[in-house]
C-alpha cells in the first residue's frame, strides 16, 4: 500500500512538472510580437536590421510597466541593445566584442596597464597587452590611453572587428626625445635629440665599482664631469663648483644631494628611474645652474600591477613598492635606512672614517676623549600619478632626506669627568605638484609647483671651555612655473612664466660669551621665456633657440639670457653640433673645512646681495662632432665658458685664501673626447678631457691663478659585459692632481701664520683608481626574481690625496695635514623583485 502511494506521488510530481514546462513553452512568443505591442501602446518606432530578430523568443511583458522598464526587461532576456534616438525612434542592435593587442611604436613591446574606455564599459590590458571590451554600437567612441604615449580616440567601426589585431600607440615626443646615440657609454646611457645625455635605469647595465643605480655616481662617468674630492656633494661640471649645478628631482630644486656628507647620493635609486645631464644649451624653461643641470625623474607611467623590491647592501636596507590605486592612478613609495643601528659593517666603517678623518669627530685634543660616535641616514620618497581623463595628468611628489652625525666629548675638569655632546644634522623636505593638460593634439600646458626646505644644524660642544656653539643654515624655496607647448609640422614652440621666492636664514649662537647673530634674506624672481624648435622633414637638421627674461625685484635687476642649440647631419655617420647659453643664479655656498666647527665640512647656502655676494652669471659656447658606424662611436667637443660673480668662500680654499672674502670670476676652456666600441655583449670605452681653468680675483695678491677645480688631464678606460643574467664591469680612472698652495720655502711663517707661496702653484699627487663590479640576475619563481652583486672600489688600495692644509704648531713649526680618498672598499648587494 505504501509503495502504491509512493508511485502515485511520483506520477503527480512528474505530471505537474511537465504541465508547468508546457505552460512556460506556451508563454514564450517571438520578440517581434512584443515589439509590435510596445509600438502600438507607446507610439514609437524601432529601427533594426531585418535578420536581427530571427529565432529570438521572449516571455511576454506586463502592459502595466513603463517604456523604460519594458526595454530593460527585453535587454536582459535578449542581450540586445536598445538606444533612444529621439522621443519617437529607438534603434536595436547587438553588442560588439572588440579585442586586440596593444604595443608601443618604439620597442614593439606589449603595453600592460593601458586603459580602454567605451561609453558604458572599460577594460585594462594584461601583461601581453591583450584586452576585451563589449561595445554597443559601431559609432561608439573608444578611448585608449597609456602614460607617455599618445591617446587614441577612434570610433569602433574603424577598428579590426574580424579578429584581435595589433593596435600601436605612438610615443609622446615632448615627454621623451628620440635617441640620437644609443649606449653612449653603456646600455641605458644615451644621447638624445634634445641635446641631453640621458640615463635610463630600466635599461641600465653596469659601471665599474657601482652596484647601485646611483645617479650622481653614474654621471661622473661622462667626460668633463668629476668630483675633485670623490664625493657626490661636490660634482664639478666643466670646471665649475658644486653650487653652480642645478639639481632637480621631478622638477623640484634640491639643496641637499648626498648621504654620508656626500659619499653616496641622497636620491633613492629604486625610485629615480631616469636622469638627464645638460652641459650647455639649456632649455629656456630651466634657470640656475651656470655650470650644468642634472634632472632626475621618477617613472612617468601609471602601473596597474603591484610591484615591490627589497634590497640590502653593506651600508643600508632599501624598500620600494608600486601600489595601483585604480585604473587611473598609482602610488610609488621608496625608503632607505642605514644599517648601523643593527650592525656596523666594514664598508660602513670605511665610509665613516673617510668622512671624519683628521677631524675633531675622529680624534680630539690630548686631554679630551671621544665616545658614542654614530652616523645615521635615511630617506623616504613618494610619487603619485593620476590621470582623470585622457587629456589630464597629475603628479604629486614628496621627499624626505636626513643625515645625523653625533659624538660625545669627555674631559677631566678639576677631578670631575665632564661630558658634552656634539652633533651635526642635515635634512631636506620637499613637496611638488605637476599638472599637465592637453588641450588638443597640438597644444598642451603644464603647471609645476614645488616647495623645497633644507636645514643644516650643527651643535659644537667645547668641553674644556664649557662652551656650546650652534649654527643653522635654512633654505626655503617656493616656485610656480607655467609652460605652454604648441606643435605644428616641423615646429615646436614654448611660451612660459616662472615665479620663484627663495629665503635663506643663517644663525650663529654662542652661549659663553653670549653671542647671537641671525641673518634672514628673501629674494623674489619673475621670469618669462619663449623658445622655438625646428626640425626639417629629413630630420638631418635641428635648431632650437630661445630667450629667458629674468627680473629680480629686490635689486630691480633685469637679466636677459639667450640660448641656442643646433645639430646637422653630414651623411649617415657624422653629426656636428653647436651650442651657446647665458645663465645666472642667485644662490651660492660658503664651504667650511677642518679648522672650523667639528672639523666636518659644511656647506652653507647664501643669497646674493648684489654687492659683496654678486649675482653669478655665465656665458658658454661649445662645438662638437660625432662619428658613429658599425659599433664605433667617436665624440669630440670643445668648449669655452666664463663665469663672473663667484666668491672666494665658495671655491673650497683650504690653503692660501682660506679666509679670504673676495669676489671674482673664472674662465675655462677645454676639450672632451670619447671613443666607444660596441660588439656582441661588450661595451668598451676610452674618454679623455683636457681643461684650463683660471681664476681672476682683482683684490687678491695673486690676481690670476689656477682654479681649485682645474683638473688638466682626466682619462677613463672601462669595459662592460652584459647579458640576461650577468653584468660585469671593470675600469681605470686617472687624472692629474688638483692645484694647491704650499708654504714659501725658507719663510714659512709670518706673524704666527703660514706664509704661502703663489696661489695654487703646486698640485697634489696624480689620482689613480681601479674599480670592478658584478651583478648576477636570476628567477626564484615565475613572479619573483632576484639579483646579487659585489663591487670593489680602489682595488689597488692607492692612497689618493684629495686635499691638504697647513697649521702652525706650538713649536712654531708648520704641520702639513692631508685628506685622502676611499681606500680599498668592498660592497655587496642582494635584492628581491616581486
Amino acid at each position: 500500500m505504501n509503495r502504491t502511494r509512493f508511485y502515485i506521488f511520483l506520477f503527480l510530481c512528474f505530471f505537474q512538472l511537465f504541465k508547468s514546462h508546457g505552460q512556460n513553452s506556451e508563454q514564450k512568443v517571438p520578440v517581434s510580437e512584443v515589439l509590435e505591442q510596445i509600438t502600438k501602446v507607446h507610439s514609437i518606432t524601432f529601427n533594426y536590421e531585418s535578420n536581427l530578430l530571427k529565432s529570438i523568443i521572449v516571455t511576454p511583458i506586463s502592459q502595466d510597466l513603463s517604456l523604460n522598464s519594458k526595454l530593460k526587461n527585453l535587454e536582459k532576456q535578449t542581450n540586445l541593445i536598445f538606444e533612444r534616438v529621439s522621443d519617437l525612434v529607438y534603434t536595436i542592435s547587438k553588442s560588439i566584442r572588440l579585442c586586440g593587442y596593444i604595443k608601443d611604436s618604439e620597442l614593439k613591446k606589449p603595453l600592460m596597464g593601458a586603459t580602454i574606455t567605451g561609453k558604458f564599459a572599460h577594460s585594462v590590458t594584461d601583461e601581453n597587452g591583450y584586452f576585451e571590451i563589449e561595445i554597443r554600437s559601431q559609432n561608439e567612441l573608444v578611448i585608449i590611453r597609456h602614460i607617455g604615449l599618445k591617446t587614441i580616440e577612434r570610433q569602433v567601426k574603424y577598428f579590426d572587428l574580424e579578429g584581435c589585431g595589433i593596435i600601436v600607440m605612438l610615443i609622446q615626443q615632448e615627454l621623451i626625445s628620440p635617441v640620437l646615440i644609443e649606449a653612449y657609454l653603456v646600455k641605458g646611457i644615451d644621447k638624445r635629440h634634445n641635446w641631453t645625455t640621458s640615463i635610463d635605469y630600466k635599461r641600465f647595465s653596469l659601471l665599474p665599482g657601482l652596484i647601485e643605480s646611483d645617479v650622481l655616481q653614474t654621471v661622473q662617468a661622462l667626460p668633463s664631469i668629476l668630483s675633485v674630492d670623490e664625493t657626490v656633494s661636490n660634482i664639478n661640471i666643466r670646471g665649475g663648483s658644486n653650487d653652480q649645478n642645478l639639481m632637480l628631482w621631478d622638477d623640484i630644486k634640491m639643496y641637499q644631494t648626498g648621504h654620508f656628507f656626500g659619499l653616496i647620493s641622497s636620491f633613492n635609486p629604486l625610485m629615480t628611474q631616469t636622469a638627464n645631464v645638460i652641459n650647455n644649451g639649456s632649455d629656456v624653461a630651466l634657470t640656475d645652474g651656470v655650470s650644468g643641470t642634472i634632472q632626475m625623474q621618477t617613472d612617468k607611467q601609471i602601473d596597474s600591477k603591484f610591484k615591490g623590491v627589497f634590497g640590502l647592501n653593506f651600508l643600508n636596507a632599501e624598500l620600494f613598492s608600486n601600489i595601483p590605486t585604480g585604473n587611473k592612478s598609482s602610488l610609488q613609495i621608496a625608503s632607505r635606512k642605514s644599517l648601523n643601528d643593527f650592525v656596523r659593517t666594514p664598508t660602513y666603517d670605511v665610509y665613516f672614517d673617510r668622512v671624519t678623518q683628521g677631524t675633531e669627530a675622529e680624534s680630539n685634543v690630548a686631554n679630551v676623549t671621544n665616545s658614542n660616535q654614530e652616523f645615521d641616514f635615511y630617506d623616504t620618497a613618494l610619487r603619485w600619478l593620476y590621470q582623470p581623463t585622457s587629456r589630464d595628468f597629475i603628479r604629486l611628489n614628496f621627499i624626505l632626506i636626513n643625515n645625523d652625525l653625533g659624538f660625545n666629548e669627555t674631559a677631566d675638569i678639576d677631578g670631575v669627568l665632564r661630558t658634552r655632546g656634539s652633533n651635526i644634522t642635515q635634512n631636506s623636505l620637499a613637496v611638488g605638484l605637476n599638472y599637465k593638460r592637453r588641450w588638443s593634439e597640438r597644444l598642451s600646458s603644464t603647471i609645476n609647483i614645488y616647495d623645497s626646505e633644507y636645514k643644516l644644524e650643527a651643535l659644537n660642544a667645547d668641553v674644556l671651555s664649557n662652551q656650546l656653539q650652534l649654527q643653522e643654515n635654512i633654505v626655503s624655496e617656493t616656485s610656480v612655473l607655467l609652460n605652454n607647448l604648441y606643435e605644428q609640422n616641423q615646429w615646436r614652440f614654448n611660451l612660459g612664466y616662472q615665479f620663484t621666492e627663495t629665503e635663506v636664514i643663517n644663525l650663529n649662537d654662542i652661549d659663553l660669551p653670549r653671542f647671537v647673530r641671525r641673518d634672514e634674506e628673501i629674494l623674489r624672481e619673475h621670469s618669462a621665456f619663449g623658445q622655438a624648435w625646428y626640425k626639417n622633414p629629413n630630420k638631418d637638421f635641428s635648431v632650437r633657440g630661445g630667450l629667458r627674461v629674468n627680473y629680480l625685484t629686490r635689486f630691480e635687476e633685469l637679466i636677459l639670457e639667450p640660448r641656442l642649440s643646433l645639430r646637422k647631419s653630414i651623411g649617415e655617420h657624422i653629426e656636428i653640433e653647436a651650442q651657446g647659453e647665458f645663465k645666472h643664479q642667485s644662490t651660492s655656498q660658503i664651504v667650511n673645512f677642518q679648522n672650523d666647527f667639528l672639523g666636518i665640512e659644511k656647506r652653507r647656502w647664501q643669497l646674493t646681495d648684489n654687492d659683496s655676494i654678486p649675482i653669478i652669471q655665465s656665458k658658454q659656447v661649445s662645438f662638437g662632432i660625432t662619428y658613429k658606424n658599425n659599433g664605433w662611436l667617436l665624440d669630440a667637443k670643445a668648449y669655452y665658458k666664463i663665469v663672473d660673480g663667484i666668491t672666494s668662500q665658495s671655491q673650497s680654499f683650504t690653503t692660501k685664501y682660506e679666509f679670504a672674502k673676495q669676489k671674482g670670476s673664472y674662465d675655462v676652456y677645454g676639450f672632451e673626447f670619447l671613443c666607444r666600441k660596441k660588439f656582441s655583449n661588450f661595451n668598451t670605452w676610452l674618454s679623455y678631457s683636457y681643461m684650463n681653468n683660471t681664476y681672476t680675483f682683482e683684490t687678491l695678491e695673486d690676481i690670476e691663478f689656477p682654479s681649485n677645480f682645474d683638473i688638466t688631464h682626466s682619462v677613463a678606460l672601462g669595459t662592460t659585459f652584459s647579458n640576461k643574467s650577468w653584468n660585469i664591469s671593470a675600469g681605470v680612472n686617472y687624472r692629474t692632481g688638483k692645484p694647491t698652495s704650499i708654504p714659501l720655502n725658507g719663510n714659512e711663517i709670518v706673524e704666527d701664520n703660514v706664509n704661502f707661496d703663489q696661489g695654487n702653484n703646486e698640485r697634489l699627487s696624480d689620482y689613480l683608481r681601479i674599480d670592478a663590479s658584478v651583478i648576477y640576475k636570476f628567477k626564484l619563481s615565475n613572479s619573483v626574481r632576484s639579483e646579487i652583486g659585489a663591487s670593489i672600489w680602489n682595488i689597488s688600495n692607492r692612497e689618493n690625496a684629495i686635499n691638504n692644509y697647513y697649521r702652525v704648531n706650538v713649536n712654531t713649526e708648520v704641520n702639513k695635514f692631508s685628506r685622502f680618498s676611499l681606500g680599498l672598499t668592498t660592497n655587496a648587494v642582494a635584492r628581491i623583485y616581486f
